[in-house]
């Protein structure tokens, strides 16, 4: 069993029996698997974002990967340090669409991805998402067209959300952001 399906096992545990699922223990265990997450598999799921981004432009690339370079770092270090206490509650079956969408995205990636991406990219996703409910990119991430990520008035905005809906393993479905009209 790899560590990803433990986690996923564990979420399971979490929402046998309950209407809803408490954010602490989702923190958790969230916090229990970012500890499983080692300097070198950072540096690893970095060369990883690198080498995956080669054929894009150059302009983009460079703000692309600063952005999810430090996203994933900060993020990553931020989920082990909270220790905040959540008193919201997360919808159960939201919960599993999104733990059944990261499962398909694991499943589809797993032979190209030979670093703890697909573990990091669940982790964060789902805590983003559920914790504090932010989009899954941070505001400010650039997309192709000259595009971000936006808030106004306290509402997210994704250029691409609507693009993506259609795909099996697309973490957009899950994320809280709305289609940016432009």
């Amino acid at each position: 069993m790899t560590i990803n399906e433990e986690m996923y096992k564990e979420f399971s545990n979490v929402v046998i029996g309950e209407d809803s699922i408490s954010n602490d223990a989702l923190l958790q265990i969230l916090k229990d698997y970012a500890g499983t997450v080692s300097v070198f598999d950072l540096m690893e799921i970095n060369a990883e974002l690198i080498e995956e981004s080669k054929y894009v432009q150059d302009s983009y690339k460079k703000k692309s990967h600063g952005v999810y370079a430090k996203y994933f770092l900060a993020r990553l270090n931020e989920v082990r340090a909270n220790n905040n206490h959540y008193t919201h509650k997360i919808d159960k079956e939201e919960f599993i669409d999104a733990v059944a969408t990261l499962q398909s995205y694991e499943d589809s990636e797993s032979l190209s991805h030979k670093t703890k991406f697909p573990l990091v990219y669940a982790i964060i996703s789902l805590y983003t998402t559920f914790i504090l409910e932010e989009p899954i990119h941070p505001v400010g991430t650039p997309f192709p067209g000259s595009l971000y990520v936006e808030e106004i008035n306290g509402k997210y905005y994704c250029p691409v959300k609507d693009a993506n809906a259609d795909s099996p393993n697309a973490v957009c479905k899950m994320c809280i952001a709305e289609q940016l009209e432009f």
